[in-house]
C-alpha cells in the first residue's frame, strides 16, 4: 500500500475546451534563464528500479492461480467511464488490446502482439497515421481486430454524441475520419488538428460490440465483457465473494499465460496483514508498517523464544511485576480489570505470533510508484491569491528533507521531484524547480514583506482577545519555548518558530465537514517531546494490527502507568520541558520576527488533511511543513476531515488553503496534464470551470505552451515545449512537487515477474510461480 491514500481521481481526458487565441502579457511570468529545457537533454534514469523478481519464461511453471488484492472490485469494466479505477485498468490490461505499453523507464513502446507498425505517413495538409495490425490478432469470438473497432471507439469517444457517458475525449475529438487501408488490418486515421500524443489513443481498444451503441457503452460494459482479446479472458464476477476471475484465454495468439487463472480479490487495506498471513492473497500493496512486519517475520524465522515485538513485547519488567501484583492483590475490582487486560493482551500476542508465522511466506518488493505527492496551494482567494505569498511558502520548504522523511526509512532513493509533468527516467523529465528557486528563508520573508505581511501588525479585536486569553495566567508559561531552540533545523523535536503565541481555532471557526481542527505551528519543543513519549507509551500495548482489541481499553493499568511515567518525565527538568507556573515566557529569538499580519488579520493558512488510518505518514509530512512555514511567520491551522469527503467537499470545491495529494505520472503529459494546470475560466452559468486544476492557479502562457505541445509532431520540440510549460508552472507556485510515492508490494517468495512494477505495464502472460530449484534472475536453460 502506498504511504498515503490522499490521491485524487486519476486524470481524465475531457473534451477540449475552446480557448481564446489572445494571450495576455500579464499571464506570462518572467523567468530566469532555464537549463534543462532543450530537446537535446540527456534522459535521466528512473529514481528506483522496478522490483518484480524477473525470471525467464522457461523458469516459470505452467499452471496455478495468483490471488491479487484490490481495494474494491471494479464498479465498471469500461476504462472510459468516470468511476473506472485501478482495478478496472488491471482487468483491461489483461483481457483487452493495448497498442502501446510502458517500459521500465516510463517510455511508450509498441506492443507487437497487436501492432506490427504505426507511423505518421502524412503531415500536410492533415496529419494521417497508418496502423498495421498483427495478422493473428483476433477477438475471443474469432473475428479479426480491425478498422471497424477503431471507428466505433472513435465515434463513441469523440464527444459528438452526448448519449455516450464518457469521461475522456481528448485526442479522439481531433480525429476527422477513420478509413480502412489496403485491408481491414490497415487503419488510416486522419486528424482534423495535429495531435502529438496520437500513441495514447486506442489503448485499451474495445470491440465494436461495446462501443457500437450508447446502451452497450454505458451499461453493457459495466458488468461484463463478453468479447475480449488478451492473454486472459473475463470468466466470472462474484461480488458476494468479492472476486473477479480471469482465465487463460484459448484464443490468445501470443506467448500463452503461465497461470491458469488470475483472481482479483477484494481486501480492504486494514485487513491486508491478516489476509496475507492466512494465505488468502499472493500479491498485495502494503503500507510501511505491514512491510516492516514481513521483514521482522523473515528475521525471526527459526529464532527461539517469544517474539521481541508485538503486543506486550516491550512491557518493562517493573510494569509486568506491577501488573502481576495488581492481578493477585486484595483489591478485587482492580484485580478483575487487570486480569481482563492481561487476557486480552495474551490473545493479541498469540494472534500476532500466528500472523507472523504466516507472513514468513512473503517478501516485500519495493520501488517508487509512478506518482508524486505535492503540496497544493489554493490561489483562488485569501493570502495565497497573491503569487508572492505562494512563492514565499514554496521557498520556505526543504523538499529534500521532506522526501527523506518518507522514503529514507524505507531504503528508497529520496530525491525531491523536479517536475510537475514527468518523473525521473521519462523523456519529458527535467528538473525545472530552479524557476522558483531553492529553499531560502530570508527570501521567503522578503516576499511576504513585499506582499504587505509585517511582524507585529495590528490585529482585529477578535484575534487580540483570543491572544490575550491564551497568554493569560500560566497557559502561556505552559506553552513557553525553551531558550536557545534552533530554528535552522527540523529534527524530531523541532522547536522552530517566530514567537510564543499561536492563534487557537475555536468551534465557530471550524468549517462544515471538519472532524477536528488544531494548530500545529508553532509547536513548543516540550509539547512535541511529550507527545513522542506518550506515543511511545501507547506503542507498548498497541504496536500492530493484531492487537486492536487491546487498543479498545486505553485505560488499562499498564498503559495508565506508562502514561503517568512518560508525562512525569516530560514535565521534569529535561531540556525543553514545561516551565514552572509563573515563569516568564522566553523572548522571541533574534531575527525570527513576530506574528505576521496585514489589514488587522494574522497570516494563518488552513491546512486540510484526510483523517483516515492510511494517512498517518501524510499528516507527519504536514507537521514538518507547518514547522517550516512557522519559521517565516506563516501559521497553519490543521483541519482533519473524513477521507470520503476530502476531495469532493474540500479539494475539488476549493475549501482549503494548503493540502497534500498525489498525481500519477503520464507518458502523455501534453494531453493528460493540461486539465490539471489549465487556467480556470468562467463557465456559462457564472461558476468557475477549473477542470482538474484544484489549485485554481494558471496562466494564459502555460495554456499556450500546452496547446503548442499538443500540436507539435516533432517529438524533440514537443518535449521542449512541455519542459517550458513545467518551468512556468513552477514559477506560478500553485503546486510544489515533493517526492515520488513509495511502492511496497508483498508477494509470495516464489512468485515471479510481479511486484513493484514502477513505470512498467505488467506482462500478465509472464506472471507465475518459479519451478522447483529455479531462482529469479537466472539465465534460461539452452533447451
Amino acid at each position: 500500500m502506498p504511504h498515503d491514500r490522499a490521491r485524487p481521481p486519476r486524470p481524465v481526458r475531457p473534451k477540449a475546451t475552446v480557448r481564446s487565441a489572445v494571450f495576455l502579457a500579464a499571464g506570462v511570468l518572467a523567468l530566469p534563464a532555464l537549463a534543462g529545457c532543450g530537446a537535446d537533454d540527456e534522459t535521466s534514469a528512473p529514481a528506483a528500479a522496478q522490483d518484480i523478481a524477473p525470471a525467464a519464461r522457461d523458469l516459470v511453471a505452467d499452471g496455478g492461480t495468483v490471488k491479487w488484492a484490490v481495494d474494491a472490485l471494479p464498479e465498471t469494466f469500461n476504462t472510459f467511464q468516470s468511476d473506472a479505477d485501478e482495478a478496472t485498468s488491471r482487468v483491461a490490461g489483461a483481457v483487452l488490446p493495448s497498442l502501446y505499453r510502458l517500459d521500465a523507464r516510463g517510455r511508450v513502446v509498441r506492443n507487437p502482439d497487436f501492432l506490427e507498425s504505426a507511423k505518421v505517413v502524412e503531415r500536410e495538409p492533415k496529419q494521417v497515421v497508418l496502423y498495421k495490425l498483427n495478422q493473428q490478432a483476433v477477438w475471443s469470438d474469432g473475428r479479426e481486430i480491425g478498422a471497424d473497432d477503431f471507428a466505433a471507439q472513435w465515434r463513441a469517444l469523440s464527444g459528438k454524441d452526448s448519449a455516450y457517458w464518457t469521461a475522456r475525449n481528448a485526442g479522439y475529438d481531433r480525429i476527422e475520419k477513420i478509413e480502412r487501408g489496403a485491408n481491414n488490418l490497415e487503419v488510416r486515421v486522419t486528424f482534423a488538428q495535429p495531435y502529438a500524443d496520437w500513441r495514447s489513443l486506442f489503448s485499451p481498444l474495445y470491440p465494436k460490440e461495446v462501443m457500437g451503441t450508447p446502451d452497450s457503452f454505458n451499461d453493457g460494459a459495466r458488468t461484463k465483457l463478453k468479447v475480449t482479446a488478451g492473454p486472459f479472458a473475463l470468466k466470472d464476477v462474484d461480488r458476494g465473494a468479492g472476486e473477479v476471475t480471469l482465465r487463460r484465454s484459448p484464443r490468445w495468439w501470443g506467448s500463452p499465460a503461465k497461470l491458469d487463472a488470475l483472481v482479483l480479490r477484494e481486501v480492504p487495506r486494514e485487513r491486508r496483514a491478516a489476509a496475507l498471513a492466512a494465505g488468502k492473497v499472493d500479491l498485495a500493496d502494503v503500507d510501511a508498517d505491514e512491510a516492516g512486519r514481513i521483514a521482522l517475520a523473515a528475521r525471526d524465522k527459526g529464532a527461539p523464544g517469544p517474539l521481541a515485538h508485538g503486543p506486550g513485547a516491550r512491557l518493562a519488567p517493573a510494569d509486568a511485576l506491577r501488573s502481576w501484583a495488581v492481578a493477585h492483590g486484595t483489591d478485587e475490582e482492580a484485580a478483575a480489570v487487570e486480569l481482563e487486560a492481561r487476557e486480552r493482551t495474551g490473545k493479541a500476542t498469540r494472534r500476532y505470533a500466528d500472523e507472523q508465522t504466516g507472513l514468513r511466506r512473503y517478501t516485500v518488493r519495493k520501488s517508487l510508484e509512478p506518482a508524486y505527492t505535492q503540496l497544493a496551494l489554493n490561489g483562488a482567494e485569501g493570502p495565497l491569491a497573491d503569487d508572492r505569498v505562494r512563492r514565499a511558502v514554496a521557498r520556505a520548504l526543504n523538499r529534500a528533507e521532506l522526501a527523506e522523511t518518507v522514503l529514507k526509512p524505507l531504503g528508497l532513493p529520496a530525491s525531491p521531484v523536479g517536475s510537475h509533468l514527468a518523473l525521473a527516467g521519462q523523456d519529458a523529465y527535467a528538473d525545472n524547480s530552479g524557476a522558483l528557486g531553492d529553499q531560502d528563508t530570508a527570501e521567503a520573508r522578503a516576499l511576504l514583506a513585499d506582499a504587505g505581511w509585517t511582524p507585529g501588525g495590528p490585529l482585529k479585536e477578535k484575534y487580540a482577545k483570543d491572544k490575550k486569553e491564551k497568554t493569560a495566567g500560566g497557559e502561556a508559561d505552559a506553552r513557553g519555548r525553551a531558550d536557545g531552540a534552533d530554528s535552522g533545523t527540523d529534527g524530531g523535536g523541532d522547536g522552530g518558530g517566530s514567537d510564543d503565541d499561536t492563534y487557537i481555532v475555536g468551534e465557530d471557526d471550524q468549517k462544515p465537514g471538519d472532524t477536528g481542527t488544531s494548530v500545529l505551528a508553532p509547536a513548543p519543543a516540550a509539547a512535541f517531546q511529550q507527545s513522542v513519549l506518550v506515543r511511545q507509551a501507547d506503542a507498548l500495548t498497541a504496536p500492530g494490527d493484531a492487537d486492536k482489541e487491546q487498543r479498545k481499553d486505553p485505560g488499562g493499568p499498564a498503559k495508565k502507568h506508562a502514561r503517568k511515567h512518560t508525562e512525569k518525565q516530560a514535565k521534569g527538568g529535561a531540556p525543553g520541558a514545561y516551565a514552572p507556573k509563573g515563569t516568564a515566557a522566553p523572548k522571541t529569538r533574534k531575527g525570527a520576527g513576530g506574528p505576521l499580519a496585514k489589514d488587522g488579520k494574522p497570516l494563518t493558512l488552513r491546512f486540510v488533511l484526510p483523517s483516515g488510518d492510511g494517512s498517518q505518514a501524510l499528516r507527519g509530512v504536514a507537521d514538518r511543513i507547518s514547522r517550516m512555514l512557522e519559521r517565516i511567520g506563516v501559521r497553519t491551522e490543521i483541519a482533519k476531515v473524513a477521507d470520503e469527503s476530502y476531495f469532493k467537499d474540500h479539494i475539488a470545491s476549493g475549501q482549503y488553503d494548503l493540502a497534500l495529494y498525489s498525481w500519477p505520472a503520464s507518458a502523455f503529459p501534453a494531453t493528460d496534464a493540461r486539465p490539471i494546470f489549465a487556467k480556470p475560466v468562467p463557465a456559462a452559468d457564472g461558476s468557475l470551470n477549473v477542470e482538474q486544476n484544484y489549485t485554481r492557479v494558471g496562466t494564459d502562457h502555460i495554456d499556450q505552451l500546452f496547446d503548442q505541445a499538443l500540436a507539435e509532431l516533432d517529438e524533440g520540440e514537443m518535449r521542449s515545449l512541455v519542459k517550458k510549460a513545467d518551468a512556468r508552472i513552477w514559477a506560478a507556485a500553485g503546486s510544489i512537487p515533493l517526492y515520488q510515492r513509495p511502492q511496497l508490494v508483498a508477494a509470495r517468495a516464489r512468485l515471479a515477474n510481479a511486484g513493484a512494477f514502477g513505470f512498467a505495464t505488467p506482462l500478465y502472460e509472464d506472471i507465475g510461480f518459479l519451478k522447483p530449484g529455479a531462482k529469479p534472475g537466472e539465465k534460461p536453460s539452452d533447451g
